[in-house]
């Protein structure tokens, strides 16, 4: 642990695969080209012999304190740190422990280091349609966000717009409800920080009225503990899974679609069905080479054969063309 005048930093690293695409964590996270809440950069580095270092900073909220994660990516190790605007520069012995082992357990997920993607290129190895596509990006990860909640509230907030629309609103929503880091990211809003704010304010940032009403009654079930079944560390199954997709969709202007994105995005469940997403259906017509616009109906019964990762096959079909997907 090492110590500076803002608080503490935590530093751990994280073993990576052979040929692990630390390209696609840095592209998920370089959406917003504004850097408000996350920075993608290189460094050089000169400790053994020069290279360039690529690297995330991620600012979050720590057990309520502002955060920063950073990543580097050196070779086949992620080096990890968190800095945390603590009020006193020292923790316990039993706090650092527990942090450090969040913090790797958060390093893994949000790299998708515990997805098990060697099993599924194995399956899908002979499939007539999908085999060729699958060997192109061999390794692909599905890249975490930094919480269930923060997925949530991207899914919501890009329900029927575009890409780029979103990613201005998100914007705003981080610049009004954000914590303020020490070095200058914004920390995403959690649920208590939501939950206060009013339906005009989040109208003021882009958001539909519609929107604004269902991320505040996300937030007010997550104060509740209505929904702490979100807070499940444990890697899903089914059963949990259909769980909490239950308990979403009850909450009005939640769908199936935000639903399997946030299972995704959020808690890495990778057997949630895409069929709705725009961008999936699209390029299942071009790798089926049909001429007519595939119906969602059809992508279902299409994925279906491919459970349990039907959107781990989502996600190739999003990375067949840069962009498409979010």
């Amino acid at each position: 642990m090492a110590v500076n005048p803002k608080g503490v930093v935590l530093d751990i690293e994280v073993p990576l695969p052979a040929g692990f695409r630390f390209k696609d964590v840095l592209a998920f996270h370089d959406r917003d080209k504004e850097q408000v809440s996350e920075r993608v950069y290189t460094y050089a580095e000169f400790s053994s012999s020069p290279q360039l270092v690529n690297s995330l900073d991620k600012a979050m909220l720590w057990d309520g304190f502002a955060a920063c994660l950073r990543i580097h990516f050196i070779s086949n190790i992620a080096k990890v740190s968190l800095h945390i605007d603590t009020e006193k520069p020292r923790i316990s012995a039993a706090t650092r422990e527990g942090w450090s082992l969040r913090l790797e357990g958060l390093s893994r997920r949000m790299l998708g280091l515990d997805q098990d993607v060697e099993e599924f290129e194995k399956a899908v190895a002979g499939h007539r349609e999908l085999a060729s596509l699958v060997y192109r990006r061999s390794g692909l990860r599905v890249p975490q966000s930094a919480s269930p909640f923060e997925a949530l509230c991207w899914a919501v907030t890009g329900q029927q717009i575009s890409v780029n629309a979103a990613i201005s609103i998100r914007r705003r929503f981080i610049q009004s409800l954000g914590v303020a880091h020490s070095q200058g990211l914004l920390c995403h809003p959690d649920p208590a920080s939501l939950a206060a704010s009013k339906v005009e304010q989040l109208r003021s940032l882009g958001l539909s009225i519609g929107k604004a009403n269902t991320l505040l009654a996300l937030a007010a079930a997550i104060e509740s503990k209505e929904l702490a079944i979100l807070d499940n560390k444990e890697k899903l199954g089914d059963e949990s899974a259909d769980a909490i997709r239950a308990a979403l969709l009850a909450i009005r202007g939640i769908g199936p679609w935000t639903v399997n994105y946030v299972l995704l995005r959020g808690l890495g469940y990778l057997d949630g069905s895409l069929h709705g997403d725009v961008a999936v259906r699209r390029n299942l017509q071009l790798l089926l080479g049909r001429e007519v616009k595939i119906t969602a109906e059809e992508t279902q019964v299409w994925l279906a054969q491919f459970s349990p990762w039907r959107a781990l096959v989502a996600a190739h079909l999003w990375a067949m063309q840069s962009g498409d997907g979010f």
